[in-house]
């Protein structure tokens, strides 16, 4: 299970760190809220393949980490 996610310099975010409780999570908001840019993170440090542009304007690298628990 996903316990936190750290985000830094990814999109729009320059700094985010999101706990995740034990049972369903939803994650919801407007249009440019910035959903999509937690799940691109995700499957970023899942291992999927990323671009360049994925870093934040300005920023010399990114990083996105995650705690896993069973």
């Amino acid at each position: 299970m996903l316990a936190q996610l750290f985000i830094r310099n990814i999109a729009v975010i320059e700094k985010a760190s999101i706990d995740l409780e034990k049972g369903f999570t939803v994650l919801t908001g407007e249009t440019g809220a910035g959903k999509s840019i937690i799940i691109d993170a995700i499957h970023a440090v899942l291992g999927e393949r990323t671009s360049r542009e994925l870093i934040r304007t300005g920023a010399k690298s990114a990083l996105v980490t995650a705690v896993f628990t069973q």
